[in-house]
């Protein structure tokens, strides 16, 4: 072996060079192979690798590899998404900082800023993910606005419009301030904030009565046209066809009467603002009130507000309280908690807003495409774990338009143009939209494209088909790549996005291929800190992935975030999960420098190693058949505790140690070619776990061909194995541990030989394994015997007496001495459990707990006296 020490970042670099070199992580399609896809959840063009990142992508390489090994043809898809709002952010700041204001750009200057930042930026978090190991097919990498992906995504925006499943409307719509745009409903976050309700005086009109109203947004007065309160709340008949005065601005309101308002909520009366919240707004259009919009798109007073205009909404909500206490009007505040919506890109709190834009009709959707729901529900698509399959029914049966409008200018272009009198045709092109404006007989002189983009998501909703056909949504039948690839087979996300991505892929692959488009879902946890906190830069708690990569290899750290993500849990991340990764390529790499050490001579084998290497093969099939299970389960993080397990157990702390040859001895060829045979199929077993080193190491077995590399090499599949031989073995690996216990017990040298004493009828089983007992448990004899041994230290294994003889090797007497003594305290110490227990005031008065603690220890004292007592009567 060329070297001592194993160098993570050197044998990274040259073997994935290596594999992209030769085509190794290629795929195409082959009618001799079944295919196994994944396509990866494309990273915003805007992001860098992140401990989410991480976990999600080495998912998704463990199966990938795995299933290359098994012969399929894997293909595994990468790609970027572009990121509307987040993008867009990102080079409206990249301007700020060149002195240039987005607002005196025009749409085509401004977009090849764009394409400028995304040439620069946009390709760092798939390289990020090579240092990962993560075997994509490179060469198949798109992204969201390549021109053909673009185009896909305007056809089906025309397609759904002509099918009446897009539509347009004057709704009231998430908004974000900061961003300027419409958000989904699944685009807000909601946050338990710490916040203020503020109780108002509303006079009645012509008296110097007033009624009180409570709010949390006293910035929101200025679009007041009603008070609302519940036709059975007895307080408020008296207000019936009289009006109140709106404070500060001094509009004259109606007082109306709705089921809505709960009269236990603050004081049973609520100010209706009709532009500025949902139900407000429903309340509007029940009872025809006006609708005054107080708010500009950035979140500023409007002119509309008359007071503190072009002021920012939060600092109008102080100032306004300030006044109203000025006035008398503030009757008192009191701290409450409650739920406000932020924009999930750029944190700003979320404002309802009478906005006009795009809608997918999505109950009409489910009505077209019931599979959407049923395939889940049946497990024809399966989510690992299940237990979110309730989640994803409740979203579904109760599932809202889907807001597709935003108004940025990076993404892709709304394809509606409008006439001046604001007609609207959905047209691909200005001289098709000429054409049908045309046909309706409707003006067509100065038409113009809609100024918004399409939501992200309804590009992303397309992936798992346009990434091998953008044809079919032109009508077009399917290519062969789509033929061949689709449906994929495992899709590895998050749960937060199950509906906004998992449900919607699952509606075009219904309407565009009338196929699910894959056939199960791996719901990874989020990552948080020892502590159970979200990671955050804000934190400070999130380490970047490449220090710990540059720390404890690619492999290391791929192990690490496994060990503890089991599926749809958090995942506690730990460095020190890492070291652990890092000890586990470090033990399989001292496994094999430790049998290159050997020096091999024509010797025959002792008759212990052939039994050592039928119990390994027995026990490789038999963990084998385990792992397999779990893989096929979805649970990847037990299958790697069954595969850690096997190596650093079985194969490095028993097998090797049973074949070992005494220091400074030779070994037979026979032994070695066997170790190496075992190492091989280890080898291939943990590669899709650890790809690197596992790659170095399979060529240091023996020179290998390209096509003999180890990503491609076959993938151990269980074979018939002899469960009797497992039986033995697991019978003298605990005669072995016993005898080593003892020594530990007496504080006898390890190393000290003993003689063994064996009372068995049956004496196959240590015959056989005669060898191994001596070597691993320093024994210098065995000898069976009719009768039990005196002055000896024994334990029973299935009914079998085993005796190590002590007279001579210890001191029986200082022995006896040093148990007796420790026999007398022991029952002192049972005594004084004893009083305590019989103490009826201690007994009424201790905690459960307490009392339940003491009479165990009254049972651990008087199974251990019993213990002292048989070995005082064993050294007799």
């Amino acid at each position: 072996m060329s070297q001592k020490t194993y160098n993570t970042a050197e044998v990274e670099a040259r073997w994935y060079s290596y594999w992209l070199d030769n085509k190794l992580f290629s795929s195409s399609p082959n009618p001799n192979k079944k295919p196994y896809t994944i396509v990866i959840p494309p990273p915003n063009v805007t992001g860098v690798l992140h401990m989410g990142h991480m976990l999600n992508n080495t998912i998704q390489d463990v199966l990938i590899r795995r299933a290359r090994m098994q012969g399929l043809e894997a293909c595994w898809v990468p790609g970027t998404d572009h990121a509307s709002i987040a993008t867009e952010a990102k080079v409206v700041a990249m301007l700020k900082e060149k002195g240039i204001n987005k607002a005196d750009l025009s749409r085509e200057e401004f977009l090849d800023y764009a394409w400028e930042w995304k040439e620069k930026y946009g390709g760092i978090i798939l390289q990020q993910l090579k240092n990962l190991g993560a075997s994509c097919d490179w060469d198949r990498t798109k992204f969201t606005m390549d021109a053909e992906y673009y185009d896909a995504v305007i056809d089906v925006f025309i397609d759904l419009h002509q099918k009446g499943l897009i539509y347009k409307g004057y709704r009231m719509v998430n908004w974000d301030p900061l961003g300027k745009t419409a958000l989904s409903d699944e685009e807000v976050n909601h946050k338990e904030v710490n916040s203020k309700l503020y109780f108002i005086k509303y006079f009645i009109e012509g008296s110097q009565d007033f009624i009180t109203v409570a709010t949390t947004r006293p910035e929101t007065i200025m679009g007041d046209t009603a008070v609302c309160v519940n036709p059975e709340d007895e307080r408020y008949g008296a207000l019936k066809g009289k009006k109140v005065i709106v404070p500060l601005i001094n509009r004259a309101v109606n007082v109306i009467y709705d089921d809505y308002v709960d009269p236990a909520f603050g004081t049973g009366c609520l100010k209706v603002t009709p532009a500025h919240d949902i139900n407000d707004y429903e309340l509007g259009k029940r009872h025809h009130l006006e609708i005054i919009d107080v708010f500009n798109e950035d979140g500023t007073i409007s002119k509309a507000g008359q007071l503190f205009v072009g002021e920012d909404r939060f600092v109008v909500r102080k100032k306004i309280a300030k006044q109203l206490e000025e006035q008398g009007l503030l009757v008192k505040v009191e701290d409450i908690k409650n739920n406000v919506g932020y924009s999930e890109r750029t944190d700003a709190v979320v404002e309802p807003r009478l906005s006009s834009q795009w809608f997918v009709d999505m109950k009409k959707f489910m009505a077209k495409n019931p599979q959407v729901l049923e395939d889940v529900m049946t497990d024809k698509i399966q989510l690992h774990p299940a237990k979110f399959k309730n989640t994803y029914r409740h979203w579904l049966e109760n599932v809202k338009d889907w807001c597709i409008s935003r108004q940025l200018w990076w993404g892709q272009r709304i394809p509606a143009w409008y006439n001046e009198q604001g007609e609207f045709v959905v047209a691909k092109t200005y001289e098709q939209a000429q054409t049908l404006f045309k046909d309706m007989n409707l003006s067509f002189d100065k038409i113009h494209q809609d100024e918004d983009v399409l939501d992200t998501w309804f590009s992303s909703w397309l992936w798992p088909i346009s990434v091998f056909d953008t044809e079919i949504f032109k009508g077009n039948k399917p290519n062969a790549e789509l033929d061949y690839y689709y449906p994929t087979n495992t899709l590895v996300t998050a749960p937060e996005i199950l509906f906004f991505w998992v449900a919607r892929m699952i509606m075009a692959g219904y309407e565009y291929k009338n196929e699910l488009p894959f056939t199960d879902v791996y719901l990874t946890g989020i990552v948080r800190d020892k502590q159970g906190r979200k990671m955050s830069k804000s934190l400070g708690n999130s380490p970047d992935p490449l220090d710990l990569i540059a720390k404890y290899g690619a492999d290391g750290v791929r192990v690490g975030m496994l060990l503890s993500s089991p599926a749809g849990n958090d995942l506690l991340f730990d460095e020190k999960y890492c070291e652990q990764g890092r000890n586990f390529w470090n033990k399989l790499w001292n496994a094999y420098r430790l049998i290159e050490m050997w020096e091999v001579a024509d010797l025959d084998a002792p008759s212990g190693n052939q039994a050592a290497y039928d119990w390994f093969t027995a026990r490789f099939n038999q963990a084998l058949v385990e792992i397999e299970d779990n893989y096929n389960k979805f649970k990847i993080s037990e299958a790697l505790m069954g595969i850690y397990k096997l190596v650093w157990d079985d194969y490095c702390a028993w097998y090797l140690e049973m074949i070992k040859p005494e220091y400074g001895q030779p070994i037979d060829k026979v032994t070695v070619t066997q170790a190496k045979e075992l190492y091989g199929q280890i080898l291939r077993l943990v590669h899709p776990l650890m790809p690197f080193i596992t790659e170095e190491l399979w060529h240091e077995l023996e020179p290998r061909s390209i096509e003999e590399s180890i990503i491609i090499a076959q993938y151990p599949t269980p074979q018939p194995f002899d469960i009797k031989i497992l039986q033995e073995a697991d019978t003298v690996f605990e005669v072995i541990t016993q005898i080593r216990n003892i020594k530990n017990a007496k504080n006898l040298p390890p190393k000290m030989l003993v003689s063994l004493k064996v009372k068995s009828n049956q004496r196959v089983v240590i015959d056989k394994y005669e060898g191994i007992i001596k070597k691993l448990a320093f024994v210098d004899n065995i000898d069976f015997v009719l009768e039990k041994v005196e002055s000896a230290s024994s334990f029973i294994i299935k009914g079998d007496e085993y005796f190590v003889p002590l007279e001579g090797v210890l001191d029986l007497e200082a022995e006896k001495e040093k148990i007796l003594k420790e026999l007398e305290y022991t029952k002192g110490f049972l005594k004084s459990i004893e009083i305590k227990l019989s103490n009826e005031k201690f007994v009424n008065n201790a905690k459960p707990e307490v009392i339940e603690n003491e009479r165990k220890k009254q049972q651990d004292a008087l199974t251990k006296i019993k213990v002292l007592e048989a070995s005082i009567v064993s050294l007799a």
